[in-house]
C-alpha cells in the first residue's frame, strides 16, 4: 500500500504544471503524500504561491470582539460557547465593544473581528431579555448596530463572523462591513455537529454562495481533524473552489487545525499532525493557485513558520490586545517574532485590512460611511495605510 501511494503521488506531482489547478483525482493522491515525498509536494506548492503572490505575506492587526458566547449549537470541539448562567457566559454591552475597539485603535489595529454564537435568542429567554434591554429583538440586529457603531465612532473596519445568514442579512451587514466570514469546516456531516443545527454543510454552502451573488468579499475555510477523511478535506476545498469560480468573491481560505482541550467532548480525539497541516495547506494551494491561503500561527507553535513552505500567504488576524477567545490557551505570537520568522524565509510581512486589496476598488465605488472609512484606512497598494 505504501508503495502504491508513493507511485500515485509521484505521478500526480509530475502532472502539475506551475500555476494550473490540480484535478480532484490528483489532489486525492497528493493529500496522502508520504513524509518522504512531502518536501516535493511543498516545493510545488511554494513555487505556485510565489508565482501568484511573490514573497508578500500579510496579516491583519485586529481586536477580537466576542459579542456574545451564548449559542444554540453544541459542537463537540468548542470551548467558546456558553449557556446562560455558566461561568464566563457574557454578552458585551455597546460601551464594552467601544472600549475594546478604541484601545485597539491606539495600538494600530484596523480590524474589529466580531465573533458570536449562532442565534442564541431562539432557545434562551435570557438572551431575549438581554437584547430587549439593549433595544433589539435579535442578535443579528444587535450585531448590525455594533458594526455601525464601530464604523461611525472609530477608524477600525468591522469583519463579522455571524453564522448562517439569509440574503437579507448578508445585504444588511454588507452596508456596515467591507467583508464577512463563515467557516465551511467540512462538506461532510460529522458526529461533532450532531447537536449543531447551524453546522449543516448544505446550509453553510448556501450562505457562502449567497454572499457570492451579492459580491461580498468573503472568508471561509476548513477545520481539519474533526472526523473527516483526507479525501473529504479535498472535497471541501473543491466545493469552495467551485463556488469561487462562479462568483469570484472568496477572499481567503483558512486551513485551521483542531486542538483538543480537557473541557470539550472531543478531549480524547486525536489532533491532526503538523505534517497533516502541511499537506492540507499545500493541496489547497495547488487546487486554488491564486487564492489567499491562511493558517493561524498560534495553533501550531513553535513550528508555524513551516506553513510558509507549504504555500500560505497570510497569517490571519493577530491582536496586540485581545486573546483568541476561540482558543484562549493558544496566544498569538508577538508581532516582532512573527515578522522575524517570516522574513527569515525570504518573505516580506505587511499589514492588510480585513478586506484584501483586490476587493477594495469595487467597495470604493459605493457611497456612504463604509466607503469613506475604507478609503481613509487604505494605503496606495491596498494594504493598511500605515503599512502600504
Amino acid at each position: 500500500m505504501a508503495s502504491s501511494i508513493l507511485n500515485l503521488t509521484t505521478e500526480a506531482l509530475a502532472g502539475v504544471r506551475l500555476g494550473d489547478p490540480v484535478s480532484k483525482e490528483a489532489a486525492y493522491s497528493l493529500i496522502r503524500t508520504g513524509d518522504e515525498q512531502l518536501p516535493e509536494l511543498l516545493a510545488a506548492a511554494l513555487a505556485t504561491k510565489r508565482k501568484f503572490k511573490s514573497n508578500l505575506i500579510t496579516y491583519s492587526r485586529k481586536v477580537f470582539i466576542p459579542l456574545t458566547n451564548l449559542c444554540r449549537d453544541y459542537c463537540g470541539y468548542c470551548t467558546f460557547r456558553r449557556d446562560p448562567g455558566q461561568p464566563g457566559a457574557h454578552t458585551m454591552t455597546p460601551d464594552e465593544v467601544l472600549g475594546v475597539v478604541r484601545a485597539g485603535e491606539k495600538l494600530g489595529c484596523t480590524e474589529a473581528l466580531f465573533s458570536l454564537g449562532d442565534k442564541p435568542e431562539l432557545i434562551f429567554p435570557e438572551m431575549r431579555e438581554t437584547l430587549r434591554r439593549f433595544g433589539y429583538n435579535s442578535t443579528l440586529k444587535y450585531l448590525e448596530a455594533m458594526c455601525e457603531l464601530v464604523l461611525r465612532e472609530t477608524s477600525l473596519l468591522p469583519h463579522p463572523n455571524a453564522g448562517l445568514l439569509s440574503a437579507e442579512w448578508i445585504a444588511r451587514l454588507a452596508h456596515v462591513s467591507p467583508s464577512m466570514g463563515l467557516m465551511l469546516e467540512s462538506t461532510k456531516h460529522l458526529a461533532c455537529h450532531d447537536d449543531a443545527p447551524d453546522k449543516v454543510p448544505s446550509k453553510r454552502l448556501h450562505t457562502i454562495e449567497e454572499a457570492g451573488k451579492q459580491n461580498v468579499p468573503f472568508t471561509t475555510g476548513l477545520l481539519i481533524g474533526i472526523g473527516e477523511s483526507v479525501e473529504e478535506r479535498v472535497d471541501s476545498l473543491i466545493a469552495i473552489r467551485d463556488i469561487n469560480e462562479r462568483y469570484g468573491h472568496i477572499q481567503e481560505v483558512i486551513i485551521q487545525n483542531f486542538r483538543a482541550k480537557p473541557e470539550i467532548p472531543m478531549r480524547d480525539h486525536p489532533e491532526p499532525s503538523h505534517n497533516d497541516m502541511l499537506r492540507t495547506i499545500a493541496v489547497a494551494r495547488l487546487l486554488m493557485p491564486e487564492m489567499n491561503i491562511q493558517a493561524p500561527p498560534n495553533l501550531s507553535l513553535p513550528n508555524y513558520d513551516d506553513f510558509l513552505d507549504a504555500g500560505i500567504n497570510d497569517w490571519g488576524g493577530i491582536s496586540p490586545l485581545t486573546p483568541d477567545f476561540i482558543n484562549p490557551e493558544k496566544p498569538w505570537p508577538h508581532l516582532d517574532q512573527l515578522q522575524c520568522r517570516t522574513e527569515a524565509k525570504g518573505n516580506i510581512l505587511r499589514q492588510r485590512l480585513p478586506v484584501y486589496p483586490e476587493f477594495i476598488p469595487a467597495l470604493a465605488e459605493r457611497e456612504g460611511l463604509l466607503a469613506e472609512k475604507l478609503a481613509s484606512a487604505t494605503g496606495s497598494t491596498g494594504l493598511a495605510g500605515r503599512d502600504a
